[in-house]
Order: structure tokens, then C-alpha cells, then sequence
């Protein structure tokens, strides 16, 4: 199985890089891929309720439908250091979230045949 995590270090300040992210991501889950979709910087605001519903981006589909689809089928992770910075907490995040650091995704793209990709 191909191992793919995927890492989104902006938020609605870059909606389209931000977009892209989360579409190959749940485009990945679909396509059966183990995907892991690393959110740092200003995109650890979206592992906390009711964010990714506030994002907009004409002609894309919803932040908050993509997000589930990758919660549905894969993992979301949080940065440790990005979440602590901005007061986000484990007891903050959605339910399926997890929050780790640099460790765990070194470890994780490390790991024979994954495939790692920032936006």
C-alpha cells in the first residue's frame, strides 16, 4: 500500500495552496493510499471544531467535506509546537485529531514507501 503524508503549513492567508493540500489528500484516501495530512503553521487552526466551516475558497469543494473524508479514511495530525503557539490543546481538536511532533513525522516518512509532499 502506498504510504502518503502530506503536509499544509498555511491557512486561509494562502486558501488555494491550503485547498490543495486537503484535496490530494482526501483524493488519496479515496484512492485507498495511507495518507496522513500533517497540519502546521496557520493550518492547525483547522484541527479545531468549526474552522474548517468558516473557510472559503469560490469553485472548491468545502474545506469542512474534505477534512472529514480524510478523518473518515486516514489520520490528521496537528503539530505540537504550531498547536502550543496558538493555545490548542488535545482537549481542543476534533475528534480523530491527534497532535505530535517533528518526531513522529520524521518516523512516518522515514518508513519504507511513503511518500511526502508540503505545501
Amino acid at each position: 500500500m502506498t504510504r502518503l503524508r502530506i503536509k499544509v503549513t498555511c491557512g486561509s492567508e494562502d486558501a488555494e495552496r491550503c485547498n490543495q493540500a486537503f484535496t490530494v489528500a482526501a483524493t488519496a484516501v479515496a484512492s485507498g493510499a495511507d495518507v496522513g495530512l500533517w497540519l502546521t503553521g496557520e493550518a492547525a487552526w483547522f484541527a479545531v471544531p468549526g474552522r474548517a466551516e468558516q473557510f472559503d475558497l469560490p469553485l472548491a469543494t468545502p474545506l469542512a467535506d474534505l477534512l472529514a473524508a480524510v478523518l473518515a479514511g486516514g489520520q490528521v495530525t496537528a503539530c505540537t509546537q504550531c498547536a502550543e503557539r496558538r493555545g490548542i490543546g488535545a482537549d481542543d481538536v476534533l475528534p480523530g485529531v491527534r497532535i505530535a511532533g517533528a518526531a513522529v513525522f520524521t518516523e512516518e516518512i522515514l518508513a519504507d514507501h511513503t511518500q511526502a509532499l508540503v505545501y
